[in-house]
Parts: structure tokens; C-alpha cells; sequence
């Protein structure tokens, strides 16, 4: 067991909706994303539990902050918890939300009732957003006097038309109708290497945890089994017909394996 002291941050305030009743369930979007792309889902699971659906720091309508790693994170869903009254909760975290989820029930596990880690190991991951962080950062939002214009200026970079509508999702405009990004590109592209670094080992999280494995994607290798159980020993991964956005791809069989987890 690592004893060794947490990193302590100053935690920030963030902005979450809450759907449903029941046990109290957390759900923690992933990189460039925001408790919006999470809403039919959340909205669905919300029939047998209290979930709350939460925009991470520099993200969605949650505060921007330079430091941005998964120390903060941690801490901010800590205090978070503290706020709302939670101490014990049920996890579910996607993709750099996954991550959160993981080191929050390495540093606090009796705060976690159970964790649900969605397409993303415990291990380093090599840099593979480079080229959104540029499309994102090319564009001279000032420019643009509607939606459209700014999804057909992102079109010349970012072929993809579901990764645009996902990208979309994060573009606000301001009363005097001026578009910004929801996210904070300086702070991400500053600590994107923080983003993708391994958990760190030394602790381990002895409750139920489920990895849903996107079989579509490349995040979770058959080789990361035996990582993800020497943190999580109770582990078991369950593969899905998808890609690496599995809730909105492949979503029942996505809904049906989470109901049976947090069911069982």
C-alpha cells in the first residue's frame, strides 16, 4: 500500500445536472467533451439511480484553470462530493474522465461504491489529439456569424463528421454573438503529455469495477488486462461492439452492461 501523502490542490467549483433517483451515480465526461454529450444516457440511467453529470475542470460550464491534471481533477470531484452530500458514490468515467474515476478510487476508495471505467486503460498513452488541438486552435472564431460556418471551417481540418458534431457541442456564443470554445485550449494543449500518463501504481482500489472495452478502438489491448487488475483486482472488462464514444454508438448494449454492474 502506498502511504505516501496525495498531492494537495486547490479544488474548483463545478457545474453538474442531476437526473433521476436513487443510489448516487457520478458521471465524468472525456477530453474536449461535456456533461451535454452524456444527457440521454444520463437521462436513462437516471431512472434507477441519482446521477450526476459532471463538467470537469476547463471543460463545459465548469471553471478554466491553468493547472489542469489529474491531481485537480481528483480534488475538484472531491470536493464536489463534499458538497453535495456524497459520501459514497458509484463512478462512471469515459475516456480521460475514466482516468479521474480511477485515481479518485485509488486516493478515496471508501468513498467509491463501485467504478465503471469506459475505454480507457490505467497506462500512458501516446499523442493523438494533436491534430484537434490545432484544428481547434486555427480557427478565428470572430470570423464566423453562425454555427454553420464555423462547423464548415472546421470541416477543412476534421474530415470526421461525428468527431465535428462532437467538437460542436463545446461552442458557445456569447450575448453580443461572438463564438468561444466551452474548454480551455491553452490549458489543454499546455498539459495534454498530463492528460495522457499512467495512473500511478502503489495503490489499490479493492471494490467491483467494470471496464467496457470499445472492440472498435484501440484504447484497451488485451495486454491491459493485467495492469488494470493490479489496481483493480476485482475487475472485469466486458467488450463492446463499438468505437471509442461507445454510449452514443453503441448505447443499449452500453446501458445493459452498466445497469447489470451497478445491479449486481
Amino acid at each position: 500500500m502506498d502511504d505516501r501523502p496525495l498531492p494537495m490542490v486547490p479544488p474548483l467549483k463545478l457545474f453538474a445536472e442531476v437526473y433521476g433517483s436513487g443510489p448516487p451515480l457520478i458521471i465524468l465526461h472525456g477530453l474536449f467533451g461535456s456533461l451535454d454529450n452524456w444527457h440521454t444516457m444520463s437521462r436513462r440511467l437516471g431512472e434507477g439511480n441519482r446521477v450526476f453529470a459532471v463538467d470537469q475542470r476547463n471543460h463545459g460550464r465548469s471553471p478554466h484553470s491553468e493547472l489542469f491534471s489529474y491531481d485537480a481533477m481528483r480534488e475538484d470531484l472531491r470536493q464536489f462530493t463534499v458538497e453535495r452530500g456524497l459520501p459514497r458514490a458509484s463512478l462512471l468515467g469515459h475516456s480521460m474522465g475514466g482516468k479521474t474515476a480511477m485515481e479518485f478510487a485509488l486516493a478515496y476508495p471508501d468513498k467509491v461504491e463501485k467504478l465503471i471505467v469506459v475505454d480507457i486503460a490505467p497506462r500512458t498513452y501516446p499523442r493523438q489529439h494533436d491534430h484537434l488541438l490545432e484544428a481547434l486552435g486555427a480557427l478565428d472564431l470572430a470570423r464566423y456569424r453562425t454555427r454553420r460556418e464555423v462547423e464548415d471551417a472546421l470541416g477543412e481540418y476534421v474530415a470526421s463528421i461525428p468527431v465535428r458534431t462532437f467538437l460542436m457541442k463545446s461552442l458557445k456564443r456569447a450575448e453580443d454573438g461572438r463564438f468561444s470554445w466551452k474548454m480551455n485550449l491553452g490549458a489543454i494543449q499546455a498539459n495534454y503529455d498530463e492528460v495522457n500518463r499512467a495512473v500511478p501504481g502503489g495503490r489499490v482500489f479493492p471494490g467491483p469495477a467494470l471496464f467496457i472495452r470499445a472492440q472498435s478502438a484501440q484504447y484497451i489491448s488485451d495486454e491491459d488486462a493485467e495492469g488494470i487488475r493490479a489496481l483493480f483486482p476485482r475487475a472485469q472488462v466486458v467488450p463492446i461492439d463499438a468505437g471509442h464514444w461507445v454510449h452514443a454508438e453503441s448505447p443499449e448494449p452500453f446501458f445493459q452492461a452498466v445497469r447489470q454492474f451497478l445491479n449486481s
